[in-house]
């Protein structure tokens, strides 16, 4: 019987490779996601931009200080988050009670949840992708999950809808 993550990581490498997949820039030296979510409950994070290779073009996102591309899912909700289980597993959530931005326009702040104190960015919760590393952009598109940018528009319904924000860059709603 195969381990259940390995299940998960080969489905998620092959989603990735439908949609296009992503650039790898990093050295294998960087621990992947996945180990570096635990740690950051407590600790202090900090959000900021980067470029890296979405698609083909060069983009400004959001990563962590570790340089991890950070993404938002679309079905969660300015108060909670739906990513739980399994896919929780892939897609670790970014935690952290006291949140920190560097060079970022738009709200971060921290929401209590199934996670703990989850960071979000306008409203939206995020996560890592337990597949990549500093550099890299692998899961851009993958089971409901997109890289988040500066200009992603606040969801609905959180604090940060009432502040001004720069709007999406391609004007889609999903911030790339």
């Amino acid at each position: 019987m195969r381990h259940p993550r390995i299940i998960i990581a080969s489905i998620s490498l092959a989603a990735a490779a439908a949609v296009g997949g992503g650039v790898t820039a990093a050295a294998v030296t960087n621990p992947p996601a996945s180990s570096l979510a635990a740690a950051s409950q407590h600790a202090t994070v900090t959000v900021r931009t980067a470029q890296a290779a979405v698609g083909g073009k060069t983009e400004t996102i959001l990563v962590n200080g570790q340089g991890l591309p950070l993404y938002f899912f679309v079905n969660d909700t300015a108060a909670k988050s739906v990513v739980t289980g399994g896919l929780a597993a892939l897609w670790p959530p970014l935690t952290s009670a006291s949140p920190a931005a560097t060079g970022l326009t738009g709200k971060l702040a921290a929401v209590s949840d199934v996670h703990g104190d989850q960071v979000t960015f306008n409203g939206h919760p995020l996560y890592a992708f337990a597949e990549d590393r500093a550099g890299q952009v692998t899961g851009q598109g993958v089971q409901g999950f997109f890289v988040a940018t500066p200009g992603l528009a606040p969801i609905a319904g959180s604090s940060a809808s009432t502040g001004t924000v720069p709007a999406a860059s391609s004007g889609n709603g999903y911030g790339y």
